[in-house]
């Protein structure tokens, strides 16, 4: 059976390039929309693939949540994210405003967000949102 992608990566100015290539294709008679839907699949593939192998930072989030939420679902994930493969660390904190779960992806809207990086440069932001999933090869191991 063939592994689960998610498609958060053809929003990218990358991604979005790719796409308007590839429209332009099958507009012109080039490609087929088949052939143009195995290549936005193999991107989604690629890229995911190169996050879990190429990436190497660390994150430490550490996020106040108001006492008017509801408590967090015991199924909820960490607060503390890690990835893979780590030799960078970056430390976020903020205020939880939203989060939501639907089809084991997490969102959550973080305000008033700081990050203070490996040089101890301090970066604001006043909202961010981070998107958590699990990779392609968890997805395929939670179908076993």
């Amino acid at each position: 059976m063939a592994t689960a992608y998610y498609e958060f990566y053809r929003g990218s100015s990358i991604g979005m390039a790719l796409t308007d290539s590839l429209d332009e294709l099958i507009t012109s008679g080039a490609i087929t929309p088949q052939l143009a839907m195995k290549v936005l699949q193999q991107f989604d593939k690629s890229l995911a693939d190169t996050m879990v192998k190429q990436v190497k930072a660390k994150v430490t989030l550490k996020v106040r949540i108001p006492s008017s939420y509801s408590p967090m679902p015991p199924h909820s994930p960490s607060f503390h994210l890690c990835l893979s493969r780590i030799n960078a660390s970056v430390v976020a904190q903020g205020y939880l405003d939203t989060y939501r779960n639907c089809d084991d992806v997490w969102t959550f809207i973080i305000k008033q967000a700081s990050f203070k990086m490996e040089q101890n440069e301090m970066i604001t932001t006043p909202r961010i949102k981070i998107i958590a999933c699990k990779n392609g090869d968890a997805i395929e191991a939670g179908r076993k």
